[in-house]
């Protein structure tokens, strides 16, 4: 199939970027980041500076590949990374527009390719387990409800690739944040620093520039892992235990 290409070129994150358009053939089977591949690839014979985009595993893991696909973080298939997105999606003569997450905590530093640090910062904020637990158990040695396994699990899935920012109109990093709080605070070796965590992972937030959530779900809508927006929920009451218990508060919700 033949595609034409509006794709965002920057040359570092003070200079004005613009879109470019490039045209390039593709196949059916391709991955959407083995196209771009291709688009390098006839960069590069032309001579030309290829186009810097990020990318690790391809398997939808990393989440790393932080583009906005006609509109939508990851492109138009739902529970879907970019780089598992797949070229039949698309019909010959189609016109893809490719940009970075727009987002002013994720400046972009170069093409598609952006600084997200500052979930980092959010993650070494209290994203873990401080406490001493000793050695590792056997599987089976703490017992865990199914529902809060269940539930730490589907909190686990959250890759941190930004998706949620680039869908939130305010710019809200809520659900990254909620999911890590989540997936700690359902287990029992988590509960102990639960007050402690979510005040100091909140606070990260605010300090980074994330905008607040206004209940739009986008962010849900687009997460490729589907995170469910009843962290943002679960979050919100164990920030308000923690502010009234002196930041202290150890309630499992």
């Amino acid at each position: 199939m033949n595609l034409t290409l509006k794709i965002w070129r920057q040359k570092g994150p003070s200079a004005a970027g613009s879109f470019e358009e490039h045209k390039v053939h593709a196949e059916e089977d391709m991955s959407f980041l083995e196209m771009l591949d291709v688009l390098n690839e006839q960069l590069v014979h032309e001579k030309k500076e290829p186009v810097a985009f990020e990318h690790d595993c391809r398997e939808g893991i990393c989440g790393t590949c932080n583009m906005v696909i006609n509109g939508h973080p990851h492109g138009p298939q739902r529970g879907t990374t970019t780089c598992q997105l797949h070229m039949r999606h698309y019909n010959d003569g189609d016109t893809i527009v490719i940009e970075p997450f727009r987002a002013s905590s994720f400046p972009v530093i170069k093409d598609l390719v952006i600084d997200r640090s500052a979930f980092d910062n959010i993650i070494q904020a209290g994203g873990y387990i401080s406490v001493n637990t000793g050695q590792a158990p056997d599987g089976n040695a703490i017992p865990v409800e199914k529902q809060d396994a269940s539930q730490a699990f589907d909190a686990a899935t959250c890759i941190g690739c930004g998706a949620c920012v680039a869908a939130c109109p305010n710019g809200s990093a809520m659900l990254f944040t909620s999911a890590k709080v989540s997936h700690l605070a359902l287990l029992p070796q988590g509960e102990v620093e639960n007050g402690k965590r979510v005040y100091d992972m909140v606070n990260q937030m605010d300090k980074e520039g994330f905008g607040r959530c206004s209940n739009i779900t986008a962010c849900e809508a687009e997460c490729p892992k589907e995170i469910s927006v009843d962290n943002i929920a679960r979050m919100n009451r164990l920030y308000v235990k923690s502010v009234f218990a002196g930041t202290q508060g150890n309630e499992k919700n």
